[in-house]
């Protein structure tokens, strides 16, 4: 029963990330197309770069101390890219997204991308999490209700 909650932490929270992915690309759209200026845009998305790396921390680290390693391995390199992307922000610019540089060199374009393959990692993980619940769930069944033989 402990997996099974395990995962199922793993799949509300990746619902969350998969949401926040979405919140992402509607933003850089707004900003893409002059619903919204770039300094609006750019302190939206600035203030869910943490909370956003700090669930998918969660899940990571859920996973290492259950030792799902296959889920592990699945996870980390999004964790390893989050931080990475929190450690290396630029000094003197407001966060990530920049208003005075998104428009500079393709940014937006990279960030509307990068939001985009996040949504697609997130939707995948979805599955994979929503699955291994319900995997999880029937074996404890299984172990709690063992058919009796005729």
């Amino acid at each position: 029963m402990v997996s099974a909650s395990i995962f199922v932490f793993a799949l509300i929270d990746d619902c969350f990330l998969l949401f926040l992915s979405v919140y992402y690309v509607i933003e850089l759209s707004d900003l893409e197309s002059d619903h919204i200026n770039a300094t609006t845009c750019c302190t939206r998305l600035n203030r869910w770069l943490l909370p956003e790396t700090l669930a998918q921390l969660m899940t990571t680290m859920l996973l290492l101390l259950s030792f799902e390693w296959y889920f592990l391995i699945f996870t980390l390199p999004m964790t390893i890219f989050l931080i990475r992307r929190i450690i290396t922000s630029r000094r003197g610019h407001l966060g990530y997204y920049d208003p005075a540089e998104i428009y500079n060199r393709g940014l937006l374009k990279s960030y509307i991308r990068e939001s985009m393959a996040k949504m697609a990692y997130y939707l995948i993980g979805f599955f994979v999490f929503l699955f291994s619940m319900i995997m999880a769930l029937v074996q404890s069944n299984n172990v709690e209700n063992p058919a009796v033989p005729i």
